[in-house]
C-alpha cells in the first residue's frame, strides 16, 4: 500500500470512529424504569400463624387430623418463621403480603421471601377454601360463570382434577378469574401463585386453590393423589368461593 493511500485510510478510520463516539455521545440513553412506589398500608406486626376456623379433625375422614395437624402447625408455621427471617433489612421489611407477591421477580436474589411468602399467603388461602359439611355445587354468579367457560360443573371438575393431577412433584391447582371477571384453571409449581405477576404465566385472582404437595396428603393417601383430590370437593367452601368471585369482577 502507498503511503499516501494508508494516510488517507487511516484518516477516514479515524474520523468514522470519532463519528461514532460523538452520535453515541449525543444519542438518548434508553430509560431505565424506575422501581415500583412503595405500597401505601405498612405493616407494624410480624407475620403470623392464621388460627383455622375448625379444628384439625373436622375434615374427617376427606383429611385426617393428623395430617391437618402437622401441615397447619409445622409446615406452614415454618414458611412463616422464615419469611420473617428473608424480610430483615430488605425492601420487603415492613411490605404486607399482598404487596410482596405483587413485587416479587424470578430474577431477585433471595428466593428464601418468594418461596416463604408463596408458602405463607397459599396456606391462608387454602384453610379458608376449605370447611366441615361443605362440598356441594356453586351457586349464583360464581355457579353461571363455571357453567359459561367450562360447559357445567362436572366439566369443570374434570378439568380441575386433571390440571391437579398433571403437576409434576410439588404444587398447585388454582380456578382463577381474571380481570375481567373470566375464569381460567391454572398451575404453580413449589409456592408461586397467581398473584405473582411478575413470574407466571396468567395472573389473576384465585377463587379456589387446591394444594398438591405430598405432605398435604401423603399420611393418608399415600401416592394416591386422585383420591386426595376426588376428596377435596367434598370440603370446597363455595360460599367463600362465591364471595372472591364477586369481589374479583
Amino acid at each position: 500500500m502507498e503511503k499516501r493511500t494508508f494516510l488517507k485510510s487511516g484518516l477516514f478510520l479515524g474520523f468514522a470512529a470519532a463519528a461514532s463516539s460523538f452520535i453515541e455521545a449525543c444519542s438518548p440513553k434508553a430509560a431505565v424504569p424506575a422501581p415500583p412506589p412503595p405500597p401505601a398500608r405498612r405493616r407494624t406486626e410480624p407475620f403470623s400463624l392464621p388460627k383455622l376456623g375448625f379444628y384439625a379433625g373436622d375434615l374427617e375422614p376427606n383429611i385426617d387430623k393428623q395430617t391437618m395437624e402437622i401441615h397447619h402447625g409445622k409446615h406452614h408455621n415454618a414458611y412463616v418463621t422464615n419469611l420473617n427471617d428473608a424480610v430483615k433489612d430488605t425492601i420487603y421489611t415492613d411490605y404486607e403480603l399482598t404487596d410482596i407477591l405483587e413485587r416479587i421477580t424470578d430474577a431477585d436474589a433471595d428466593k428464601k421471601i418468594r418461596n416463604n411468602a408463596g408458602g405463607h399467603w397459599n396456606h391462608t388461602f387454602f384453610w379458608e377454601t376449605i370447611t366441615p359439611g361443605a362440598g356441594g355445587v356453586p351457586t349464583g354468579k360464581l355457579a353461571e360463570a363455571i357453567d359459561k367457560t367450562f360447559e357445567s360443573y362436572d366439566k369443570f371438575r374434570e378439568q380441575f382434577t386433571a390440571a391437579a393431577k398433571s403437576v409434576f412433584g410439588s404444587g398447585w391447582v388454582w380456578l382463577c378469574a381474571d380481570k375481567k371477571g373470566n375464569l381460567f384453571i391454572s398451575t404453580t409449581p413449589n409456592q408461586d401463585n397467581p398473584l405473582m405477576k411478575n413470574i407466571v404465566k396468567q395472573q389473576g385472582t384465585p377463587i379456589i386453590g387446591l394444594d398438591v404437595w405430598e405432605h398435604a396428603y401423603y399420611l393418608k393417601y399415600q401416592n394416591k393423589r386422585p383420591d386426595y383430590i376426588n376428596a377435596f370437593y367434598n370440603i370446597i367452601n363455595w360460599k367463600t368461593a362465591a364471595e372472591r368471585y364477586e369481589q374479583a369482577r
